[in-house]
């Protein structure tokens, strides 16, 4: 049967087939919705359609049950498998949706025939009655799997040479390949789950900030260039040859002028670009979601985005346990002191213990020397450390050497050995034992060395000795707030930096400290570090035009520099700046954790490689030297 439904220009066909509702052009998803003038006796009906996605299928390959049964029914999709058993050829047809059996019978030759022909990822239409699949051939792992769809007719979409890899297996493949042919990898069940949940994350976020009144304003992706850190991508002005655009490395001024502007609760999902050397968790294009509020505290902006981590974690992760609520907060020292890391992984234990004091009479030079500069003696116990070979300690000892370490001191419970041993007397020993609570076959690792650099490689350390004893509890999702960063640090030039950005707001108790004493500054920043990852950061930021000066003054930033790189932020703090504050996380980084996988390229549906490339398009590619001429621009090789 069918019924037209007028709705406005746009004209509904709905089709009840075996008492199922179809609709084209598009799917009704409730009757209500629609509220056309003319159709009320249907809308009355209060039904609740299945999605159906177009006229060329009554069905998706995941939804057929025992219930559709003697039922007609026609199925497109690709040809995951083909087997043939017995005089019967059995096809599982694919789509996004899942998996449908169908099968052809010898009875009808030309059928028969046309299915003999048909080989791995071609598209298909079929035509056929679903019945039960013969005891014992049901498939429980599959929500199809009760039934099969005997064909009556088919129609070739489409013909696939053959993939240069396997799509319906879930084997190693070589990265190039894949990231070359993506559309094809995208159709490979793990990639197709990672694409469907990183939707499911960015629902949950938009519908919960929305709901939290919030809203979802977009900001330009051509922007004026203020480098501030990483690099920045140019694009060339065709009218205005000599200038330039930039892409954006984060909205952070923008959303800072909508807090200006009476925005007072803002989020986007914000592409962003970074033109930085790639690692396993960065790409030269990403994701942030984030967030910026008016009139408010740090308190406010982690409560807020808490409880959206909490609400997609219990979604997306049910089997995950979240055994600290609220969120634990921690100082930027603390987490280094204890662990090594301004990210520290929670899951396990093996904190640093503290015996500086006794290190000072040790006779071990190397300790003592350290303390006397002012530095710290860090020690990490691992329990029954006899487990572990000389090759493991080496391991750990590179470890250290590659994250700035000069070596790595060890002893061992009980047997004495290992360099501090060696270097360092038995009353020592026995204290270090007491201090420690060691135990006979206990192994110790140390940090000796200046605060906090000393401490970072024992960090790395403490993560791979768990890792290899198998000690961390993948059951658990272990949230933590980093709270109290320093304000500025110095780079690799000896340049005092801001280690957030230039509009960290300092910590109120350290507002005059931070002129006299930069580097022993804090600010209200903020990270949030989920099992050994930071997953986004904020601050509260300044809004005061005299504050910010004297930031930028810190940072070496002339009047002059600080009016052609922000002087329009500068004259928005004149206008009734309100105090405010926000935060950004990292949603590719937040999938890629989600769906264990081990870099965002599993989460990124067009990713490029570690070098920065477009394997698939061929990106970055030469211009056309005429249209570089249009703007003004030369290629100097």
């Amino acid at each position: 049967m069918e019924m037209k439904i007028y709705y406005g220009k746009i004209n509904f066909v709905v089709y009840f087939v075996n008492s199922s509702l179809h609709t084209s052009p598009v799917c009704l998803d409730n009757f209500t919705s629609l509220r056309p003038s003319t159709s009320r006796n249907v809308l009355a009906l209060q039904q609740q359609p299945r999605i159906v996605l177009s006229m060329l299928r009554t069905h998706t390959c995941g939804e057929l049950c025992a219930k559709n049964c003697d039922s007609q029914v026609t199925l497109c999709g690709w040809v995951h498998r083909r087997r043939d058993h017995g005089g019967l050829i059995f096809i599982d047809l694919r789509d996004r949706y899942g998996f449908t059996q169908i099968v052809f019978s010898p009875d009808q030759k030309k059928l028969f025939t046309a299915a003999e022909n048909v080989r791995l990822e071609w598209v298909l239409k079929i035509n056929g009655m679903v019945r039960k699949r013969v005891k014992g051939a049901e498939r429980e792992d599959n929500p199809t799997g009760n039934i099969e769809v005997l064909v009556s007719s088919i129609d070739v979409l489409n013909e696939s040479k053959t993939p240069p890899f396997e799509v319906d297996q879930e084997k190693e493949i070589n990265e190039e390949i894949r990231l070359e042919y993506r559309y094809l990898d995208l159709r490979r069940e793990r990639m197709k789950k990672n694409i469907i949940m990183r939707h499911e994350i960015v629902r949950i976020i938009r519908e919960y900030f929305s709901k939290n009144n919030f809203l979802e304003i977009e900001t330009p992706i051509l922007i004026k260039g203020t480098p501030e850190g990483s690099r920045e991508y140019l694009v060339p002005s065709r009218l205005y040859h000599g200038a330039f655009y930039v892409l954006p490395q984060s909205p952070q001024q923008l959303k800072q002028l909508l807090m200006i502007g009476g925005f007072d609760r803002y989020f986007q999902v914000a592409r962003c670009f970074r033109d930085e050397d790639q690692r396993g968790d960065r790409q030269p294009e990403f994701t942030q979601f984030e967030i910026e509020m008016s009139f408010a505290e740090q308190e406010d902006v982690i409560q807020i985005m808490e409880g959206c981590f909490i609400a997609f974690t219990k979604k997306i992760c049910p089997g995950k346990r979240m055994p600290d609520l609220p969120f634990p907060r921690m100082t930027y020292r603390d987490a280094l002191e204890r662990y090594g890391s301004d990210k520290p992984d929670l899951r396990f234990g093996l904190e640093f213990i503290d015996v500086s004091e006794i290190a000072t009479t040790c006779g071990f030079k190397v300790f003592a020397d350290a303390v006397a500069r002012g530095g710290v003696v860090k020690a990490l116990r691992v329990p029954k450390g006899e487990r572990f070979s000389r090759k493991d300690i080496d391991d750990c000892t590179d470890l250290a050497e590659r994250h700035g370490a000069k070596g790595l001191a060890w002893v061992q419970i009980g047997e004495d050995s290992g360099p501090v041993a060696k270097n360092a007397g038995t009353e020592f020993l026995q204290k270090l034992q007491e201090v420690t609570h060691a135990e006979n076959g206990d192994l110790l690792f140390f940090a000796a060395g200046p605060y906090p650099h000393a401490l970072v490689p024992l960090g790395h350390v403490r993560n791979a000795v768990a890792a290899m004893l198998n000690m961390i509890d993948t059951s658990i999702w272990k949230y933590v707030w980093i709270v109290d960063f320093p304000m500025f640090e110095k780079n690799a030039d000896a340049q005092v930096v801001a280690v957030h950005h230039p509009f960290t707001r300092p910590h109120p108790e350290d507002e005059e400290l931070f002129l006299k004493d930069p580097l022993a500054a804090r600010a209200v920043a903020y990270d949030l570090v989920l099992n050994g990852v930071e997953i986004g950061g904020g601050s509260m930021r300044i809004h005061e035009r005299d504050l910010q000066k004297k930031v930028f003054d810190v940072l070496q930033i002339t009047d002059e520099d600080a009016e052609r790189r922000f002087g329009h932020m500068l004259k928005a703090f004149e206008y009734g700046a309100p105090p405010h504050g926000g935060i950004a996380m990292g949603l590719d980084r937040v999938c890629m954790l989600f769906a264990d996988e081990p870099n965002i390229r599993e989460v990124i549906a067009f990713p490029k490689d570690q070098k920065a490339k477009d394997l698939m398009l061929g990106a970055p590619s030469p211009i056309d030297e005429k249209l570089l001429k249009e703007l003004g621009v030369r290629v100097v090789v």
